[in-house]
């Protein structure tokens, strides 16, 4: 029995020789993706299958720029008034160069707005001349009043005395620059009619034949 696997063996080991049956492991080499090595008795190698793909790109860019940033924007200050009942307005400007920004603010007093909450107050008070006093303060009232034929109250005067203290110190009205051209106006109106009128009285000159 021995012999026999001897023999078995020994022509196994001529049998292979002949066929030249050659096991060799394979390098498999893979970039992206995966490969299947189908190994055998087979001569050339292994069949390798990739999926994905590989690729090599070389980029050379040069870029030259000259871009220069914006300067910061100069932000002009807010008004906050607090409160609605007030008589100031909130004005501010801003300016912006690349070299430097310049902003800025103030608050204005509106004059008008102060007269007619101050004569409301005084009203309610039951002090209407006093109230009408305050108002009479604006040129227009002022104005307004004396074509009524009701001039402002001064000195504690009302009606015609008001009036006469008026004409007497009339750079103390509010309207007085324009009171003053008024008056030149109306003297020079006056002198043109003076005139016409003298030329009309005097007699006419006839030639004797």
């Amino acid at each position: 029995m021995k012999k026999i696997y001897l023999l078995f063996f020994i022509f196994i080991g001529f049998f292979s020789q002949d066929l030249n049956i050659t096991y060799s492991a394979e390098t498999q080499s893979n970039v992206s993706g995966s490969n299947t090595s189908i190994e055998g008795g087979y001569t050339g190698g292994a069949t390798t299958y990739q999926s994905g793909s590989s690729s090599a790109t070389t980029t050379n860019s040069t870029s030259n720029s000259n871009i220069k940033s914006a300067p910061p924007t100069a932000s002009a200050p807010s008004y906050n008034s607090m409160t609605q009942d007030v008589c100031s307005t909130g004005a501010s400007a801003g300016i912006q160069t690349f070299g430097i920004g310049i902003t800025g603010g103030k608050h204005f007093i509106d004059k008008n707005c102060e007269r007619l909450k101050l004569s409301r107050i005084l009203n309610d008070f039951g002090m209407k001349v006093a109230a009408v006093a305050i108002l009479c303060q604006d040129e227009r009232v002022f104005e307004s009043m004396i074509q009524a034929g009701t001039p402002c109250p001064i000195d504690g005067k009302i009606g015609k005395d008001a009036l006469t203290l008026w004409n007497k110190y009339d750079h103390e009205r509010p309207d007085y620059k324009t009171y003053v051209k008024r008056m030149k106006k109306r003297e020079k109106v006056e002198a043109e009619l003076e005139k016409i009128k003298i030329e009309k009285l005097e007699p006419i000159d006839h030639d004797e034949d």
